[in-house]
């Protein structure tokens, strides 16, 4: 008589629910390590930013009066930012406060 070697439904259903319970808990992880990777890059951007205004002012001796002065456009880009600026992972714009000459952080 041969004996046949198989998984019972039970092992198998067993299985499953183990991999569920580890998916569930890895998949909030990832989604919140892309969030928290974009928020980084954004910040970077406006550090970036703020030391690109830093130096117009210091090549310049007089502070922008728009971000379009240092970032220029797509047609016309500047030496700060030559092969175009920065853009937000978010698809936010940034905005420049000609009060402080600093581009703020926004929300994410």
């Amino acid at each position: 008589m041969h004996s046949r070697k198989a998984f019972t439904l039970v092992e198998l259903l067993v299985v499953v629910m183990v991999l569920g319970a580890l998916a569930a808990i890895a998949v909030p992880r990832m989604i919140s390590g892309a969030t928290n990777a974009k928020s980084n890059a954004c910040d970077t951007n406006i550090d970036l930013l703020n030391t690109q205004i830093e130096l117009y002012y210091s090549t310049t001796g007089d502070w922008p009066k728009s971000l379009t002065d240092v970032v220029g456009t797509e047609k016309e880009p500047t030496e700060y930012f030559p092969d175009g600026p920065p853009a937000c992972p978010f698809g936010k714009e940034y905005s420049y406060n000609t009060k402080t000459h600093r581009v703020s952080p926004h929300s994410h």
